[in-house]
């Protein structure tokens, strides 16, 4: 498999489960229907864990564009396949958006809550103040980053990532996303992930659903630039400390 196909089906899968999860929670009349925010952090977790196995060995796994700008940024991963790598991000997790709605189609048509179809496309503040908004997805951002390149510590190289290592090496990422979620998701649904957000935005743009509201393009920023801020802080962190 191709660095950039392991990149798409990697990303594809850890939207349509972590996406799936969101689906599950808040559509009308499924299963999951009000299960809470423990279920949604847990299976985002482990929707990292499956993404991760899967394109590991193939591309490093990154799944993200913070990650790759990051490790870019630290010297551990070539500029020339940066742009390549992001693409691939996106397109999976469009593709991954795009599945969700084939699979909680009839639950889409039962919300009629617009907010709640949102939700699962995309993220959204508790509190909307761009400020605290922003600083949330840098501090978010910051921790993932800053902890994967010690999961791996001297291991990473331009050619083996830091969650590029199997099954084992996934399961620290993967606990690493829970905790984030727990701790730190409560004030923005925290993207820390700029193809997790935008890819699934851009297709609840375009996707017919029943109850479709706006896309909410005035906050679209916010999970973009501060994923890549704390990025960029956690890479240059990491390099001082070394």
């Amino acid at each position: 498999m191709s660095p950039f196909m392991a990149e798409f089906i990697g990303t594809m899968l850890l939207i349509l489960l972590g996406d799936g999860v969101v689906a599950n929670v808040v559509l009308k009349d499924t299963k999951g229907n009000n299960s809470g925010w423990m279920v949604i952090t847990t299976a985002w977790g482990l929707a990292v864990f499956v993404g991760v196995v899967v394109a590991g060995p193939y591309s490093g796994a990154h799944l993200n564009p913070a990650v790759t700008i990051g490790l870019a940024i630290a010297g551990k991963f070539v500029w020339a396949s940066v742009l390549p790598y992001i693409a691939a991000q996106m397109l999976g997790a469009a593709a991954g958006a795009f599945l969700v709605w084939l699979m909680y189609y009839d639950h889409f048509q039962r919300t009629n809550d617009p907010g709640s179809v949102l939700a699962v496309y995309c993220t959204g503040p508790a509190v909307r103040n761009y400020i605290s908004n922003i600083a949330s997805e840098i501090i978010g951002t910051f921790v993932l980053i800053f902890t994967i390149f010690y999961i791996s510590g001297a291991e990473i190289t331009p050619s083996k990532t830091p969650v590029g290592m199997g099954s084992l090496g996934a399961v620290p990422v993967a606990l690493l996303v829970w905790v984030i979620g727990l701790a730190l998701g409560g004030t923005t649904g925290y993207a820390i992930n700029p193809a997790r957000d935008l890819g699934p935005r851009i297709m609840h743009a375009i996707l017919p659903m029943k109850s479709k509201g706006t896309s909410d393009w005035a906050y679209a920023w916010i999970p973009i630039l501060g994923p890549v801020v704390g990025a960029g802080i956690a890479a240059f962190l990491y390099q001082y400390l070394r």
